[in-house]
């Protein structure tokens, strides 16, 4: 069983670099950051956590570029991996990003996933310029593109949404396949997606007991030819030793947990407390 930390970037508190590097000292496997471009005010938009237009946490409008972000810690660490839970491809051209992507990728000795989502807040995207009702077709061109860049020595890609000619494009990623994982509710849409075009599902807060959708994934990943095991990262609020090896029974590979809005000595004792609870497993 591996184990991950999520911290809500904002421009206050704990530095990415700050929480990475004390993460990776206390045996995490990854380092995750999430993606927001901006927030509109006026938004019809349910949250999926409030149930209206509110927001849960003012940190919403306040995210860090995970790119940036994900730089920063990658200069004070070595081993730990580097991932966005979850990033929003269709808020960038998509040939930049994969050029984004693949030099931290490079940069890092190949310590790169990309956690990736559909995206909830629909004023956001059309600012963006995106359909929220093409966008589950319009993510995977996005990714399909991305990785024709990083994969071959002349990329071309023709589709709806992303269109080049052949073109040339480095650094090339370190990793031969750069791990793409899905975080979106744990649904037969969600993982009919997924089957064809990622590696591995990241849970949402509001999945309470996902024993049904794991089951559920690791069934259309078999009847859709998949070879081996898709990752399962599994968001977790508390930590139970029972729980997890549960979870480990049923395929789960990663479980994580997110950074409390404190300040940053609290943070790090957090991270430490937390370092001591996976020792067990890891």
């Amino acid at each position: 069983m591996k184990f991950g930390i999520t911290l809500f970037t904002s421009d206050r508190g704990i530095t990415p670099a700050r929480a990475a590097r004390a993460a990776e000292e206390h045996g995490f496997h990854s380092f995750y950051v999430p993606e927001h471009t901006h927030i509109p005010t006026s938004r019809d938009t349910v949250h999926p956590a409030t149930g209206d237009a509110s927001l849960p946490d003012d940190r919403y409008m306040r995210t860090l570029d995970p790119w940036v972000a994900l730089g920063t810690a990658a200069a004070v660490t070595s081993t730990i991996r580097l991932a966005t839970s979850v990033a929003l491809p269709l808020e960038h051209d998509p040939i930049t990003l994969a050029k984004t992507v693949a030099s931290l990728d490079f940069l890092s000795g190949g310590r790169v996933k990309l956690g990736v989502g559909f995206g909830w807040n629909v004023e956001e995207m059309a600012d963006h310029g995106i359909d929220p009702k093409r966008r589950r077709t319009a993510l995977r061109e996005y990714l399909e593109a991305m990785r024709a860049l990083w994969t071959d020595d002349v990329a071309e890609y023709q589709g709806e949404f992303v269109r080049f000619g052949p073109s040339w494009a480095w650094p090339k990623p370190v990793q031969t396949h750069l791990p793409i994982l899905l975080g979106a509710a744990g649904t037969q849409k969600s993982f009919t997606w997924l089957v064809r075009s990622a590696d591995g599902w990241i849970t949402t807060p509001r999945e309470d007991d996902s024993t049904s959708s794991i089951n559920l994934l690791h069934s259309m990943w078999r009847n859709a030819g998949r070879d081996g095991q898709p990752e399962i990262v599994m968001l977790d609020p508390r930590p139970d030793e029972e729980k997890i090896e549960a979870w480990d029974q049923l395929g789960v590979t990663e479980v994580m947990y997110g950074l409390p809005d404190r300040n940053e000595d609290d943070v790090l004792g957090y991270i430490e407390k937390r370092g001591r609870f996976i020792e067990r497993f890891v």
